[in-house]
């Protein structure tokens, strides 16, 4: 549970960034990096796109049972 939450941040931030991209064509991430062939930034594109990867196994995860069995768990 604590990938999937590192994860969404991730995603968050890069979603994020192509927001202000989009809107005042400012990419927060090749400033950072120095430039979008800076090795920084690419690091950082690449840790986001993991992210994004990892998240597509949310669609599919069956959370039902994640939330009965923490409930068995507090009843004890």
């Amino acid at each position: 549970m604590l990938l999937d939450k590192i994860a969404l941040t991730l995603l968050i931030i890069g979603g994020l960034n192509w927001g202000s991209i989009g809107i005042f064509q400012f990419d927060l991430v090749a400033f950072i990096g120095g430039g979008q062939n800076g090795v920084i930034s690419r690091i950082i594109y690449i840790v986001v796109a993991l992210a994004a990867i990892w998240c597509i196994s949310l669609l599919f995860r069956d959370t039902s049972d994640t939330v009965v069995s923490d409930r068995k768990v507090n009843q004890i």
